[in-house]
């Protein structure tokens, strides 16, 4: 296939390009290259005659017409996105314009492509999105696709804004999509500014590990490569109009997940004192949720999908990464935002 890829410079979009090149597809990579992209996370198949960049943003209607018809696609993955909840509740307005109108313009480009084309039944336009649509869960219980949508921060009421556009489209105009709400990624260039990699550099600097609130926010965790291994099985395997919810199947505690790297950084890189010793609780995020948990019956069952990496063996293999690759992440502590507490203002 020949998949346009939006956001294929950010963290899970350049899995995703990675994984895809690997796999023999001609990929597309179209990113706006803001502050949490890097194109050095494409770096291992950039030199690839399957894989091209173009540097346009989602919100630029003339600029997705172009590529479209030059590009051609068989199919469009959808992740181009501002994804921080922190940041959302600083600066909602740039996650309305990029994750919703950035959304519908997509939609739209693709859409008179796929009517010019003749309505190919093989195009596909597959959006990702997350499991925070669904608000929070108590104690028990885990998200199905047929979960009410209840967001509760900026970010999440962005994202679900853009799941209804797309299934809109899909049922009014015929477009071909597929949906998958996704739990929380992490891995290899995770940019710095999320909770396992912050956790893993603050350690690595002998600075306070932040927790919020008392550490008790419970999610599950999905190794990124996993991730997209997982997207192009529901984009080549998927039915048209369907939603599938991924899951890692690694439900953790923040506070039990953040002393299981600490215990793994003792391991790798030992220091007089214990890193758990530097854990600091802090005031808790405005609207936090209490506990995300996906129920993958679905994919598992339609599609046979499921993950591979139980959420040790990927902190362990994330942890290494950090380890063998400052000459990554030291450039990124320099980006606006970036080592400091954002959400607050709440």
């Amino acid at each position: 296939m020949k998949i346009l890829v939006t956001g294929g410079a950010g963290f899970i979009g350049s899995a995703v390009v990675r994984h895809a090149v690997r796999a023999g597809h001609s990929v597309v990579n179209l990113d706006a290259l803001t502050y949490a992209a890097n194109p050095e996370n494409v770096r291992p198949v950039a030199n690839s005659p399957l894989y091209r960049f173009e540097h346009a943003d989602i919100r630029d209607r003339a600029a997705l017409d172009r590529i479209f018809a030059e590009q051609v696609p068989d199919a469009v993955l959808h992740l181009a996105a501002e994804s921080h909840v922190d940041r959302s509740i600083d600066g909602p307005g740039d996650f309305v314009e990029t994750n919703i109108t950035g959304t519908f313009n997509l939609l739209e480009a693709a859409r008179a492509f796929w009517v010019r084309q003749g309505r190919p039944a093989a195009f596909r336009f597959h959006h990702v999105s997350t499991d925070e649509v669904y608000g929070t869960l108590g104690p028990a219980g885990q998200f199905t696709e047929e979960t009410p949508y209840a967001p509760n921060s900026p970010y999440a009421a962005s994202k679900a804004a853009s799941d209804h556009l797309v299934r809109s489209w899909h049922e009014t105009y015929g477009l071909p999509v597929l949906v998958t709400n996704c739990s929380n990624n992490y891995g290899p260039y995770h940019f710095p500014e999320k909770l396992i990699p912050v956790v893993i550099l603050k350690a690595l600097a002998g600075e306070p590990i932040p927790v919020y609130g008392t550490g008790r926010n419970v999610r599950d965790w999905l190794y990124v490569e996993d991730h997209a291994d997982a997207l192009l099985t529901v984009l080549t395997r998927g039915t048209v109009g369907r939603t599938y919810n991924i899951g890692g199947e690694n439900e953790r505690r923040n506070i039990d997940l953040v002393r299981t790297i600490c215990a793994i950084l003792d391991e790798k890189r030992p220091k007089a004192t214990a890193y758990a010793d530097q854990i600091t609780f802090v005031a808790d995020r405005p609207g936090h949720d209490l506990r995300y948990a996906i129920d993958p019956t679905r994919i598992r069952t339609e599609l046979g999908w499921r993950p591979s990496v139980t959420v040790e063996e990927g902190l362990a293999r994330t942890v290494q990464w950090y380890l063998d690759n400052d000459a990554w992440w030291r450039p990124l502590l320099d980006r606006q935002g970036v080592g400091r507490r954002l959400g607050v203002t709440a």
